[in-house]
């Protein structure tokens, strides 16, 4: 499989967004009703819909309407994120909204495997941790985020780089492997063995015009 560089997810910079909270659903991040989509390319403008405005359309106090965090890439969530139930829609929603990667104190289970197949990492620290980096993205909007997967650090810091921080992340070993690897993405790692496949696929009997014995 050729990998292309922009798929390796080696270090991920960008300002961070404080969203607080814990067990935030899949239903809260992309409601139901825009999941008859034909494709997800227009998923990012109703990511928190309901949570962002109101029956009239009016905009409410939320981190995605905040105008300070206009153009940040990188979340900062508490508990079971992405809990609910397993709509890829979800990441594929936060994704479209410019999100690049998230980090938490933990992360439902299908979610977190939805993010890793969508080249999102999503890393967890401890409470302690990521109660400091949500308050500090809160105080400094400003405040630029550098994940590095390689060396499994986050570094925060203000644009003319004072205020620097450094935490420790977590990531299980077969998702930062694939990140690093850039083999994250299983569909272009399926569709670049189509000859293999077919070779295969020839050779078996079941696939070739095979007959049981006695037909």
């Amino acid at each position: 499989m050729l990998v292309s560089e922009e798929s390796i997810r080696r270090v991920i910079k960008g300002r961070g967004m404080p969203l607080p909270g814990d067990d935030i659903d899949t239903d809260r991040i992309i409601p139901a009703r825009y999941l008859k989509c034909i494709t997800f390319d227009e998923l990012g403008k109703f990511t928190f819909y309901d949570e962002r405005y109101d029956e009239n359309g009016n905009k409410k106090d939320h981190p995605f309407n905040d105008e300070r965090y206009r153009g940040a890439e990188i979340l900062v969530v508490n508990k079971n994120f992405g809990c609910g139930s397993s709509r890829e829609h979800a990441p594929q929603s936060l994704m479209r909204a410019g999100i690049r990667a998230i980090i938490g104190e933990s992360f439902a289970e299908i979610f977190l495997g939805n993010c890793t197949a969508l080249g999102i990492p999503a890393v967890t620290m401890e409470a302690g941790a990521v109660s400091e980096l949500m308050d500090f993205t809160g105080k400094e909007p400003e405040a630029v985020l550098t994940l590095d997967l390689d060396k499994k650090i986050v570094e925060a810091g203000l644009p003319g780089g004072g205020n620097g921080k450094v935490f420790k992340i977590e990531i299980s070993d077969s998702a930062r492997e694939v990140f690093l690897s850039g083999t994250w993405d299983t569909t272009s790692a399926l569709l670049s063995g189509k000859k293999e496949i077919e070779s295969k696929a020839g050779a078996l009997p079941y696939l070739n015009h095979f007959l049981m014995q006695g037909e």
